[in-house]
């Protein structure tokens, strides 16, 4: 795929780089992280102000008094959450910290009489004021489940912290107490009652408005995401879907990633002339991006600006996960943004892929074997597959997904049977225990034999499913086989689903991506460098968690040609979390807090297939 692809003045245009973090924010953020920092030691620990930090703690809130060392760590623990925000550009994040400021720089005078400790804190509330034009970034996509997740994180670290407060007072309290004590102390003072610990003087006070603080600052927080207005996580809508769908069926031949843009749990930004779009989910604060923009590409631009704008809008991180050579072009060049080689996608025309030859052998002979142990394979569009055995299809795939986390993002479509992806690909590969295998020993395409056998899946033992790629392609979505099948079943059913293809108009097929492909192809090779084996090595070690190896072992069985993909980012310092991000959404890291199956809501990628979830599994024989 090549040619020069025009930007919408149609001249040459001059790299730009995309928008960097403003320096402001950045300061002004940093800035609330330390005073948040310095206000919580002032409040926790009595004699802060007699250490040599003397200067900073004087000028803080809530040095003396029960009341002052609450609002002192208070303020701490806000200021430390607002921080983030500030530093992406978060409006309610400024609104939050514009009126916390002022309330702290009247506590300073009120309950310490302190005119440098107003001024110090109002010196925070100032450039916020004078730069109140560079915090506008609209909120990220939201649900009440957060609540959920701040009410555990923050009493955590209300229970941490209040362990702190509680035994900051060796010289005050009352006997020894122990660990428990302490620990059922904390407890207490989080719901606002008096514990087993006693100190002398006006010390018990102290502590117990602290421990009040943390847990009503836990409470509040707790309550405003609960019952904040909701924005659910991003999503296709109807309509999106539908004029995808028209871009893909003009377009959808340019990318092996197109049809992947129809996942339900993405978002889209369309041209102005609606003839291209991009399709990107937002995870931990990254914009990500897949694939190729959808659409002509002559309209790739307008849709890019759009991406970069709404980015722009939220403060998020732009980046792109898996776009081909040319799509990396056009983001590089219409958005100053830089591009990293990440992979290859193995890709086998139809028309040279044979059985025989030395190359071939392990293969070969590994579809051969599995054939005389009585396995047999169908290929079938969607549409052909009856509704019970759709349904039979998705919950073992279900079943046999092997992990409970859902993976699948860029190279995975999410479901299976959706009346509208009819021209889909499956190929299963079935057993019928005791009978005989077949007299030719060939995928059977169609319909064969009945369905329903004994077992709880029949005579099901593998699934391969493919999505299209034009009218002439198809690429490979999912993986997923009977753990208790024999090995080899992915190699029969890709072999089955190649040597299938003539008869469907099918003359390209795409297989897995293998990351670092080259270096690992290289790295193994006579005469590669140290720096290169060492590169090659710690891929290898990775490969036990992430198949980074494993993959593309896999995927040269098959002797297919290359086509590199990319990842495109702003700024290196970027690419840590992006990757995160990334992960994230693929699914091999979770940060969520884990839920019982029967509890979790179903994903909108699997509307209205519930039963369904996409993953790139491979397991090598």
């Amino acid at each position: 795929m090549s040619g020069e692809v025009p930007s919408r003045s149609g001249r040459a245009r001059r790299i730009v780089r995309g928008p960097r973090p403003e320096a402001v924010p950045a300061l002004v953020g940093r800035a609330c992280a330390v005073v948040g920092a310095l206000d919580i030691a002032a409040g926790v620990f009595p004699r802060f102000r007699h250490s040599r930090m003397h200067a900073m703690a004087e000028v803080l809130p809530g040095s003396l008094g029960p009341f002052a060392a609450a609002l002192s760590l208070s303020a701490g623990v806000l200021l430390l959450l607002l921080a983030h925000g500030l530093k992406r550009r978060k409006r309610r994040a400024w609104r939050a910290a514009v009126a916390l400021l002022p309330a702290g720089a009247i506590s300073q005078f009120v309950y310490r009489h302190s005119l440098i400790g107003a001024l110090i804190s109002l010196a925070l509330f100032v450039p916020l004021v004078i730069h109140r034009d560079e915090f506008k970034a609209l909120p990220d996509p939201r649900s009440r489940w957060r609540a959920l997740a701040n009410f555990v994180l923050m009493s955590a670290g209300s229970l941490a912290l209040g362990l702190v407060i509680v035994s900051a007072h060796p010289k005050r309290t009352i006997g020894d107490p122990s660990l428990a004590d302490r620990l059922t102390h904390v407890i207490y003072g989080l719901f606002g009652f008096e514990g087993p610990v006693d100190y002398e003087g006006s010390t018990s006070w102290t502590v117990a408005f602290s421990l009040g603080a943390l847990g009503l600052i836990t409470a509040v927080t707790t309550i405003y995401l609960a019952f904040r207005p909701e924005h659910p996580a991003a999503h296709l809508t109807e309509e999106d879907e539908t004029r995808l769908r028209a871009l893909l069926e003009k377009h959808g031949a340019r990318d092996s990633l197109g049809h992947f843009a129809l996942r339900r749990d993405k978002a889209v930004v369309f041209s102005p002339s609606g003839k291209a779009a991009v399709t990107y989910r937002v995870v931990s604060g990254v914009m990500l991006a897949s694939g190729d923009p959808i659409g002509d590409v002559e309209a790739w631009p307008g849709a890019i600006e759009r991406f970069m704008d709404e980015a722009k809008a939220h403060s998020w991180t732009p980046a792109v996960m898996g776009c081909s050579e040319t799509g990396g072009e056009v983001w590089t060049r219409e958005t100053g943004l830089d591009a990293l080689e990440l992979g290859d996608e193995a890709v086998v025309d139809v028309a040279d892929f044979s059985l025989a030859g030395r190359a071939m052998r392990n293969v070969r002979q590994m579809v051969k074997r599995i054939e005389r142990a009585g396995y047999e394979t169908r290929v079938r569009r969607i549409r052909d597959v009856g509704e019970a055995e759709l349904d039979r299809i998705r919950r073992a795939a279900e079943d046999w997904r092997g992990t409970d986390t859902e993976r699948g993002f860029s190279m995975a479509l999410g479901r299976i049977g959706d009346p509208a992806d009819g021209d889909c690909l499956i190929a299963t590969a079935h057993r019928r225990e005791g009978a005989a295998r077949s007299a030719s020993g060939r995928a059977v395409v169609g319909d064969g034999w009945a369905d329903e056998l004994p077992g709880s899946y029949g005579d099901l033992k593998a699934i391969l499913h493919f999505v299209p790629w034009g009218t002439d392609g198809v690429s490979l979505d999912l993986m997923r086989r009977d753990r208790a099948a024999d090995p080899g079943m992915n190699e029969l059913l890709i072999v089955a689903a190649l040597q299938a293809s003539p008869k469907l108009g099918i003359t390209r097929i795409s297989l897995n991506f293998a990351m670092f492909r080259s270096a690992l192809a290289r790295g193994e090779k006579i005469g590669a460098g140290p720096v290169l084996r060492a590169w090659r090595g710690l891929l290898v070690f990775l490969s036990r968690w992430f198949q980074i190896e494993s993959l593309y072992k896999f995927n040269a069985k098959f002797q297919p040609r290359w086509e590199p993909r990319f990842v495109v980012y702003r700024a290196s310092g970027d690419l840590p979390r992006i990757g995160l991000a990334a992960m994230q959404a693929e699914g091999f890291v979770n940060l969520a807090l884990p839920l019982p199956r029967f509890l979790r809501r179903t994903s909108l990628a699997a509307r209205p297939c519930p039963h369904q979830v996409a993953e790139h599994e491979v397991r090598a024989a």
